[in-house]
């Protein structure tokens, strides 16, 4: 089935601005497909020397 067939009227070519608009958008650069946080192996140590220097939570007062 060709699209003169499913047209009821005849369609106007593109004029050069609708041209140009539909070219820069077929031509944008892609974006990042995630922005997740990359693996880093050096972090481990900081993040274990975090944990192990973090205060210990407070004792009620009961339970000394």
């Amino acid at each position: 089935m060709s699209t003169s067939t499913l047209l009821s009227r005849p369609v106007a070519p593109a004029t050069a601005q609708e041209q140009a608009a539909v070219t820069a958008l077929i031509s944008a650069p892609e974006a990042a497909v995630s922005g997740a946080p990359v693996y880093a192996p050096e972090a481990a140590g900081l993040l274990l020397s975090l944990v192990l220097l973090s205060p210990k939570e407070p004792k009620e007062p009961g339970e000394r």
